[in-house]
């Protein structure tokens, strides 16, 4: 066999079985790779995950994961460049567009669950929130059960609002629930005295409170209507080699400090745009989930 045939032969079989190599690519990597593009799905309104500051731009929690998760793919395909496209989506409309490829990553605040992971695959655990609901002091609505004949909103398309519609049969509350297109306007509802409570995520009840015009005004319930759940960046179900490179990536950030830091810097300090303090530290499991990264949908796992 000639040396320059074998040569040949060596090259091609690097080729195929490098990473960055178009022709072993499948999935959303090839698409990246072929287009020099990724598409990212963000929120408006969920503070500090994703949200839109003055000039209209995504920021958050979720969104500096979601950029450091693009740089370890430009990297892992060798790219000189990656052009970050950006994609509104909403709690409904999230999941169909990463379904019918729309987006390549939804970096917000979306629970991770076992029904979702029939649908979409999440990567490693960012977040450990519960649902719980907002009303205003004056309302004196101490628990769920105050909240029996009257009308009470959450965001279209959550886990959220199956929990308050389960729980209103359930218990026989003979409550309006009232779906919202966005938690902005489920909030502006409670503060315009349209629904005496708004069923959400915790952490995203507290930043509704801290940023609205009377912050006094209002309480969050102890009473919840879930255990304690894991938030996830969402990608495509069923795209093992995408899903290998986005778990590699989330996790050197959680185990080597870096998750510490960009949570710190939403949750402890003041953030834009109007210099926020959420004051909420990191908890113990979410401490114990960065040093042990995992995708589980399983509340009892993060114990």
């Amino acid at each position: 066999m000639k040396r320059s045939y074998m040569i040949g032969l060596a090259l091609a079989g690097a080729l195929a079985a490098g990473p960055a190599g178009a022709q072993g690519l499948t999935g959303t990597l090839k698409n990246i790779k072929e287009t020099g593009t990724i598409t990212i799905g963000h929120r408006d309104s969920s503070i500090p995950f994703s949200y839109l500051d003055d000039n209209q731009k995504p920021i958050g929690y979720a969104m500096d994961i979601c950029m450091k998760i693009v740089d370890a793919i430009k990297k892992e395909l060798k790219l000189d460049k990656l052009e970050v496209k950006l994609n509104p989506v909403t709690s409904a409309t999230r999941i169909p567009l990463m379904a019918n490829g729309t987006i390549d990553l939804e970096c917000g605040s979306t629970t991770n669950n076992a029904e979702r992971q029939k649908q979409v695959w999440f990567t490693n655990t960012h977040f450990l929130t519960a649902s719980r609901y907002v009303s205003k002091k004056s309302s004196k609505i101490g628990k769920i059960d105050d909240l029996k004949g009257k009308s009470v909103v959450s965001t279209a398309g959550t886990t959220n609002i199956k929990q308050l519609t389960a729980a209103n049969a359930e218990r026989g509350l003979n409550i309006n629930i009232i779906p919202a297109k966005d938690h902005a306007e489920a909030f502006l509802m409670v503060e315009t005295d349209r629904a005496v409570a708004f069923v959400m995520d915790d952490i995203l009840l507290s930043s509704l409170v801290a940023g609205s015009k009377a912050p006094g005004d209002y309480v969050i319930s102890k009473d919840a209507f879930s255990k304690p759940e894991p938030y996830g960046i969402m990608l495509r179900k069923d795209d093992t080699a995408f899903k290998k490179v986005v778990d590699a990536a989330t996790a050197a950030i959680y185990t080597g400090g870096e998750g510490q830091k960009i949570y710190d810097k939403w949750f402890t300090q003041k953030i834009p745009p109007k210099g926020l303090n959420l004051a909420t530290p990191i908890s113990k499991e979410l401490k114990n989930e960065f040093a042990k990264p995992s995708d589980s949908p399983d509340p009892d796992s993060y114990k």
